[in-house]
């Protein structure tokens, strides 16, 4: 049997995922939004090559018969298990910077990493910006990025999930970051110590009838880390209540709430946030300062 080609082969896995019916409405959206990025993210990983190589510039490589036949079986296990191809892989990427990723916490994917990469938030730190928080640290991509872009602060990441924790302690150790990224196990922030600088937060948001309709992907991600009560904003109006006293003077708290902008503004019509721009719009990511926050 002659060698397949590498483009053909990521087009042939598309077409098998597209037919299987992923898309950016069901099934994709931790990672890819897309059939072919989707088919391309796997078939590198599973040749070993770089995912971001140019694959214009690579697609007429050729590719060994039984290598072509593991590429099939792992294409083929993403489509009957309807597991991400995160926890398949057991690796994803967030604004260029990889992570371990298993089912003991959500996949990164938050918007907040573009602020940061970007350089949107700078207009509100300084050299007064020392400690960062981040709160529902999940498998720690924000606070590894954000160590990564502000090499002068010290972050504290936390999480009520010990499991979740576990993974972040994987992406500290493989950034070299243990000695600026101190995670701590705490039930919103009860265990934090204060005061930070800046506050770091996507929390569990997605209202419940949301939760009920999640595609199989999405329900494999721990629900802890998901889902944010009957409009989704339960956790937010505890965190909104108290992160005030847990703010220096001239802090902001950066806030993911996903799709539920209606939801925010119904829960708190007395706040007027600024929304922050990022590659999914104007209405997921927004910015409050210490003195708009509700006094401790």
């Amino acid at each position: 049997m002659s060698a397949q080609r590498l483009r053909p082969l990521i087009e042939a896995m598309a077409s098998q995922l597209e037919a299987a019916g992923l898309s950016a409405a069901n099934g994709l959206g931790q990672g890819t939004q897309t059939p072919f990025d989707e088919a391309a993210w796997l078939v590198l990983w599973k040749l070993g090559l770089p995912l971001d190589c140019d694959i214009d510039e690579l697609g007429d490589q050729p590719v060994a018969p039984e290598a072509a036949a593991s590429v099939q079986a792992l294409v083929a296990q993403r489509i009957s298990s309807r597991q991400p191809a995160a926890y398949l892989t057991g690796e994803a990427w967030l604004c260029g910077v990889a992570f371990h990723v298993d089912a003991r916490a959500i996949i990164p994917r938050s918007f907040i990493a573009e602020l940061m990469a970007d350089a949107t938030l700078d207009h509100w730190l300084g050299e007064h910006t020392q400690r960062v928080l981040d709160v529902c640290t999940g498998n720690g991509s924000l606070a590894v990025i954000a160590a990564l872009t502000y090499p002068e602060v010290q972050v504290e990441a936390s999480d009520i999930s010990a499991d979740a924790l576990a993974v972040a302690r994987l992406n500290v150790d493989r950034h070299d970051l243990g000695e600026r990224i101190h995670l701590i196990e705490s039930d919103g922030l009860a265990a934090c110590t204060g005061l930070y600088d800046l506050v770091l937060c996507n929390p569990p948001y997605v209202n419940a009838k949301s939760m009920a309709a999640l595609p199989a992907e999405f329900q494999a991600e721990p629900a802890l880390a998901l889902a944010g009560g009957e409009d989704g904003m339960n956790f937010v109006r505890r965190l909104l209540s108290q992160v005030a006293s847990f703010m220096s003077a001239h802090a902001v708290l950066v806030l993911e709430i996903g799709h539920e902008r209606g939801h925010f503004e119904r829960a708190f019509p007395m706040l007027e946030p600024l929304w922050l721009e990022t590659s999914a719009g104007h209405d997921q990511v927004l910015l409050l300062t210490r003195d708009q926050l509700p006094s401790p």
